[in-house]
């Protein structure tokens, strides 16, 4: 499969698996199996029967901001998207266009110095480019405002068009979201967590698998303009070092939930293979040439062609299984995006191969 395959739209997951049908749930949806280059089919309700005692989830405690806002630049309507709070009170922020369908499209680059009129008579003001890789991110400033307070009052959740309405931002939140001492959170939710329930972390944890919490703030999708992941906020908390420790010392996997588990273990994790309690900016970009030193899997989401998070997906199982994973996605029907089905890739100690690009 190349790059020049795109995901046909009857795929794309447009409303939450609990609004499909009378009696289901969060966890009704389905769950592709990777082991090496062998694939089964199953419901996310039976993921326990895929792990045992002593594996380690690692889950993202991130919650999901109301992180888009309505503005004015001139005279012409756009969406501010809220992406990451910096260090100095900036944040990066993206302008999009409304489409006239409820969501938004890519909107063309603002000079430096753009001011963006929001509600309640903020200003935001347009000052550089987060980085030369990403020139439709920006770092701006707003003047006399509190932006959290901002987003409570005023923001919704990012939605794209591949979605079927506006959702309220609970359906946003996943079941291991907690509130920030600082109120920061992700522009977008940590998806690969959505599909749990309280109902199905109680049976994991009674067949002795483990949970460990760290907290990764998510930006805005870079998988939208196929770019790589920039810089984002993550904590790794020491009792979370010790059971990932504990575990791999055990004979347990460790296995992310999301990409974002990973890319903040993995920022973790000293050369020796030992994980350290770490907290800033994270800036690694895991890929099959770097590999991963101590995550054995990955829940995870399907996603696109040209996503940079496919070379981490490569990094864990190598090129050959996440082929072979996303013909069997494709030949069977299965959902993509945030509130689609679910992907468990395990290692099957044979994935040493190095594949480059984005191509699947």
């Amino acid at each position: 499969m190349t790059t020049a395959v795109l995901v046909p739209q009857e795929l794309s997951a447009r409303v939450p698996a609990e609004q499909r049908g009378p009696g289901l749930d969060r966890d009704s949806v389905r769950l592709l199996v990777s082991r090496g280059t062998e694939v089964s089919h199953h419901a996310f309700v039976e993921l326990p029967g895929q792990l045992k005692a002593g594996d380690l989830l690692v889950v993202n405690t991130s919650p999901t901001l109301a992180a888009a806002v309505d503005g004015i630049v001139g005279h012409a309507r756009v969406v501010v998207h809220f992406s990451t709070r910096g260090d100095d009170g900036r944040w990066a922020v993206e302008l999009r266009d409304p489409d006239g369908a409820g969501t938004t499209r890519a909107r063309a680059g603002e000079p430096a110095g753009t001011v963006v009129r929001l509600p309640g008579d903020v200003r935001l003001v347009l000052e550089e480019p987060l980085t030369s890789r990403s020139p439709r991110l920006w770092w701006g400033r707003v003047s006399d405002a509190d932006v959290l307070g901002l987003l409570r009052r005023h923001g919704r959740p990012i939605r794209y068009s591949y979605t079927e309405r506006d959702q309220p931002l609970s359906v946003y939140q996943t079941v291991f979201a907690l509130p920030s001492a600082d109120g920061a959170g992700s522009a977008e939710m940590p998806s690969a967590a959505r599909p749990f329930t309280s109902r199905l972390v109680t049976e994991l944890v009674s067949r002795g698998v483990q949970f460990a919490p760290i907290t990764l703030h998510t930006g805005v999708a870079s998988a939208q303009a196929h770019e790589p992941p920039y810089p984002e906020r993550y904590e790794v908390p020491e009792a979370s070092a010790r059971l990932i420790n504990a575990a791999k010392a055990g004979g347990g996997r460790v296995i992310a939930v999301g990409t974002t588990a990973v890319r903040a273990v993995e920022s973790a994790t000293d050369a020796d293979g030992a994980v350290r309690e770490a907290k800033g900016w994270t800036g690694l970009v895991v890929t099959p040439e770097r590999g991963v030193r101590v995550i054995d899997g990955l829940l995870t989401g399907l996603h696109e062609p040209e996503a940079s998070h496919l070379l981490m997906l490569k990094a864990i199982a190598g090129g050959a299984a996440i082929h072979r994973s996303y013909d069997e996605a494709l030949r069977g029907q299965y959902l993509w995006h945030e509130f689609g089905d679910v992907h468990l890739i395990l290692q099957d100690g044979a994935h040493s191969e190095h594949c480059s690009g984005n191509s699947w």
